[in-house]
């Protein structure tokens, strides 16, 4: 994997869009490279570009999102709207660029963050989603972002402290540089897992304990047994017992139940013929008489039905015969309505012939009349057409007032074409568009030629206000020198005043210290600092000046007051210098528009002449007017053409109307309806209506007297049939025999009354007949003894019954319970055996590896781990320092990591001993064998170290870049190194450096 270039904006510190192309020069010619730049300048960010832009995550930060972002500030530059970060590398599957971007959207909130991958062999983006963007780049990368940091972003400073750590602490900076926490993980996981197969079975195992003290002894199992066996026999023999006294019980109440059913029965057959003998005298001589009736019931019904029939029919004929002659009434009625509507006699002969023949002159005139209408719309329309441009307010309902109008809008137009003949009088009118163009095109150049007239008098203006500047800033610039010096002089003596006041303050602490060794001096006696005798400060110690550190502080300050005057009047003079070479640079430049719009006026615009004063207001006006007048005179010529267009169309229109008024008078002379279609046909519709109503009405008088002709003879026949039978049955009349029918539903309902008294009452009877025959059998079987006695013992009985059924069903749980022990036991023990088995190799795997924190599987991983980061650290070292080696410590040896020094023919001694450029050259060699064994099955040509080369001698950070020059020229690796150290920034030639400014921002530049 290969870094080839980055772009970013708004990272940071990093204002503003930065590309950085490892593939240009200078990088192409040389891939080892610093990136420069003081502290918080922003060299750490250009690394945090490259794992966001690939992984949404950086070094100092973690995973970002845009809470991140708003509540810790990071990333997005301060007041910046976007961020993005690119990154495009290699891979052996081809060329990629990943980025990263986030905006803040119209309402000051940011968007969430956009993540994407291009693929540059075909340039086009990836199908996926934002969050799976750092999955994929590990995919093709073949690093993870732990991984990847460790391999690519080197930073010395987890190296630093590896090296001087504890066993302890030194294992956990192993796991969190190396990323192999997981074999903690894996200890931890053995030892739980062991820890609760373990425990499930020894609760197993519990349980058994416990089902074992519920078990019944072989004695008690016996015993329960038997008495089981006894209490069910006695249980049988007293439910035997049981039954047959419940069946004489049932029996006695079997019998009481008879006699009373029978009693009941008895009393309800008595009933039944009480109701018999009232039915009987209210109707039984009805039903008599209708029975006698029943073989001619039919013929009577008949009779009855023919009379009602004929009596219809007899009205049905008045009301026809009504029905005809109101229809002759209606039918001449109509004639004569005809007769009004088409003005001539009718007859009903010919009443269709006229109506229609009238119909036909009044549509002829209505058609007529329409097309009128038409032709006067038509003309109408063509006439506002030719008047449309006119603008004039054309009363429609009113031609003549129209016209005249029309007429004097002529004369007016007329009158206007003439005045602006005169008007336009040097200009060819026979020529409208040529004229026009010129015209305009003249308006073009004066309104250009203005511009140019306005633009060089606001330069002169410019030009003035320069020189007046120019003149203004020459007597403060020879001033502020002399200001300068004299603020300096003061300054200068400021400062001397300050020394010799902190020179007091000094003198006064060392004599202070001295105050315990003039307290010991004695006369007479040499003092040990100056040899000297005689001691006067030893009782009699020399005045303090109390204020001195007061006047220092005042001081101070005014030496910070005068400091700041100074800079103001350099400040003040440097912007004034600046000011006057800014203006006469901007003289110069304006002297030359001048001379250039000169140049270029009299080129472009030959009649005008710039020295002159021109009044271009009324020069362009002048024009304009010209225009103005010319488009009038071309409208007036375009009405004058409408008008003589339209007034013959109007002569037209007057015509038409008068026509139409002629046929409208016609019309309504003969006709005064709306549609004389529509009445017509209503009309011809009424007249058919009473035509066939007359038809009707005859061919159904004609029908009604043929029915009641038949319907008589009907009758007449009937009559003879029925007469001799009604006096056969002993009746006076036919009237009289049919008024002794009953009615049918009436018959039916008596009958079946009847009949169902009867049927109740032979239920009755046979009911009565069969339970005494019942009850003789059950009194036959009946026991002597009574109900009272058999209760007593069926009592008895029970409660005996009731206890040996009790005592059989504890004795079966117990026995049950016993059985379901047995059982569970059983079941424990196989699934204990299993288990067992199961968990031997948990046991064995915690035996291993497994405790309750993971150290013992940690610790011999990190071990491996250990020893082999130390082969690669020494392959690594020996390029830097041949001296050196790193090793463990052995058992009677601090437990920190041990150096070998070679030059001391071997000796051991703890890192703790190392100087800083010694444990920066053992802590780059791990850093390189870290990213030589995360990187061992991926090829990395990107490699990034952060920081530790300041720490390094002259000698010693040759023989590192030696090295790392080295490692670059054998695997073509592009190597950066930031650092602020100076001569490294002298050694190495291809340089990112970094600037910051006074706001907080830093900018970026690439260095040959």
């Amino acid at each position: 994997m290969k870094i080839l270039s980055i772009a970013f904006k708004n990272i940071n510190s990093l204002k503003g869009e930065n590309f950085i192309d490892f593939e240009a020069a200078p990088f192409s010619g040389n891939t080892l490279f610093a990136i420069t730049g003081p502290t918080g300048s922003g060299k750490s960010s250009i690394l945090d570009v490259i794992s966001l832009a690939l992984f949404n995550q950086v070094p100092r930060l973690g995973k970002i999102s845009k809470k991140e972002i708003r509540e810790k500030g990071a990333i997005l530059t301060r007041n910046q709207k976007e961020a993005y970060a690119k990154v495009t590398f290699e891979t052996g599957s081809g060329r990629y660029t990943s980025s990263w971007s986030i905006e803040v959207n119209r309402n000051g909130n940011l968007n969430d963050y956009n993540m994407e991958i291009a693929n540059l062999q075909d340039n086009s983006l990836l199908d996926l989603k934002k969050s799976e963007v750092p999955g994929k780049n590990e995919e093709l990368i073949g690093l993870n972002y732990d991984q990847f940091i460790k391999s690519v972003l080197l930073a010395q400073g987890d190296f630093a402290k590896f090296l001087s750590a504890k066993k302890e602490e030194r294992g956990e900076l192993l796991e969190k540089i190396t990323g192999t926490g997981i074999y903690r993980q894996l200890g931890i996981m053995a030892f739980e897992r062991f820890k609760a197969e373990t425990k499930e079975i020894e609760s197993q195992q519990n349980e058994i304990k416990l089902f074992e003290s519920y078990l019944l002894s072989k004695e008690d199992l016996d015993t329960f047994k038997k008495d089981l066996e006894e209490k069910t026999t006695q249980t049988e023999s007293l439910q035997k017992d049981l039954k047959l006294i419940e069946k004489q019980l049932d029996l006695k109440e079997n019998i009481k139940k008879q006699e009373k059913e029978i009693s009941g029965l008895q009393e309800e057959e008595s009933k039944l013929n009480q109701q018999l003998k009232a039915f009987e005298a209210e109707y039984g001589e009805a039903l008599n008489q209708h029975e006698k009736l029943q073989p001619i019931a039919e013929d009577l019904q008949s009779w009855n039905r023919f009379q009602q029939e004929l009596q219809s029919l007899k009205e049905n004929l008045g009301k026809t015969s009504e029905k005809i002659e109101a229809n002759k009434e209606n039918t001449s009625g109509f004639i004569q309505r005809v007769k009004g509507f088409v003005q001539e006699d009718v007859s009903a002969e010919n009443l269709k012939e006229k109506l229609n023949l009238f119909t036909e002159k009044i549509v002829r005139l209505q058609d007529e009349k329409t097309s009128l209408g038409r032709d006067y719309k038509s003309k109408l329309q063509l006439f506002k057409t030719e008047i449309r441009e006119l603008k004039l307010k054309f009363p429609e309902n009113d031609l003549q007032t129209g016209k005249k109008l029309l007429e004097e809008f002529q004369a007016e137009q007329l009158q206007q074409k003439q005045q602006l003949e005169i008007d336009l009088k040097e200009v060819d009118l026979e020529k409208l568009i040529s004229e026009k163009a010129r015209l305009k095109n003249d308006l073009e150049k004066a309104r250009e030629a203005r511009q140019f007239s306005e633009k060089k008098l606001q330069l002169e203006e410019n030009s003035n206000k320069l020189t007046k500047d120019i003149q203004a800033y020459q007597p403060e610039l020879e001033a502020l020198p002399k200001v300068i010096e004299k603020e300096e002089n003061l300054l200068i003596s400021l400062k001397k005043d300050l020394e010799i006041l902190q020179l007091k303050k000094e003198n006064q602490l060392k004599t202070a210290k001295l105050e315990e060794l003039r307290n010991s001096l004695k006369i007479g006696e040499a003092c040990p600092l100056c040899g000297s005798k005689e001691h006067p400060y030893s009782e009699h110690l020399p005045e303090f000046e109390d204020k001195l550190e007061v006047k220092i502080s005042a001081k101070n300050n005014e030496l910070e007051e005068q400091n700041k005057k100074l800079i103001q009047a350099q400040l003040k003079f440097a912007h004034l210098e600046e000011s006057l070479k800014k203006a006469k640079k901007d003289l110069t430049e304006i002297e030359n528009q001048v001379s250039e719009n000169k140049k270029l006026f009299s080129e472009k615009y030959p009649d005008f002449n710039l020295a002159e004063k021109i009044n271009w207001e009324t020069y362009i006006a002048k024009i304009n007017t010209k225009i103005e007048s010319l488009d009038a005179f071309e409208t007036t010529q375009q009405k004058l053409s409408a008008i003589a267009t339209g007034l013959p169309i109007l002569e037209e229109l007057d015509q038409i109307l008068q026509q139409g008024k002629l046929l409208q008078q016609q019309l309504q002379a003969s006709y005064s309806g709306n549609n004389i279609v529509q009445d017509s046909r209503e009309l011809l519709d009424k007249w058919n209506a009473l035509i066939h109503e007359k038809n009707y009405l005859k061919e159904n008088e004609k029908e009604q007297k043929e029915q009641l002709s038949q319907q008589s003879k009907r009758y007449d026949k009937l009559l003879e049939k029925l007469q001799p039978e009604i006096i056969k049955q002993g009746f006076e009349s036919i009237e009289k025999a049919f008024s002794a029918l009953l009615p049918g539903n009436k018959f039916l309902e008596l009958k079946d009354k009847k009949d169902n008294i009867l049927k109740q009452k032979s239920i009755a009877s046979t009911g009565i007949s069969t339970l005494q025959k019942q009850l003789k059998q059950f009194k036959e079987n009946e026991s002597q003894r009574t109900a009272e006695d058999l209760a007593t013992e069926q009592s008895k009985k029970q409660g005996e019954f009731e206890q040996a059924k009790s005592t059989c069903e504890e004795l079966r749980r117990k026995l049950e319970n016993n059985n379901e022990y047995l059982s569970r036991l059983k079941q424990l023990e196989k699934q204990i055996a299993e288990k067992e088995k199961q968990s031997k190799r948990w046991r064995l795997l915690n035996t291993l590896i497994g405790d309750r924190q993971g150290k013992k599987f940690n610790d011999f991983a990190q071990d491996l781990t250990l020893s082999q980061l130390i082969h690669l650290a020494n392959v690594r070292l020996k390029d830097l320092s041949e001296r050196y080696k790193i090793d463990k410590a052995n058992e009677d040896e601090d437990d920190g990591l041990v150096t070998i020094d070679e030059d001391m023919g071997g000796q051991r001694r703890s890192v703790k001993t190392l100087s800083g450029g010694e444990t920066f050259l053992l802590s780059l060699s791990l850093a390189l064998a870290l990213s030589d064994l995360a990187s061992r099955n991926v090829e990395i040509n990107s490699l990034f170290i952060d920081e530790g080369f300041g720490t390094l001698d002259p000698e010693t950070l040759d023989q590192t870049l030696d090295t790392l020059e080295k490692l670059q020229a054998e695997s073509g690796k592009t190597i950066g190194i930031i650092s602020h150290v100076a001569s490294l920034k002298e050694r190495i030639a291809t340089q990112i450096q970094l600037t910051r400014n006074g706001q907080g921002y830093s900018s970026l530049t690439v260095k040959l």
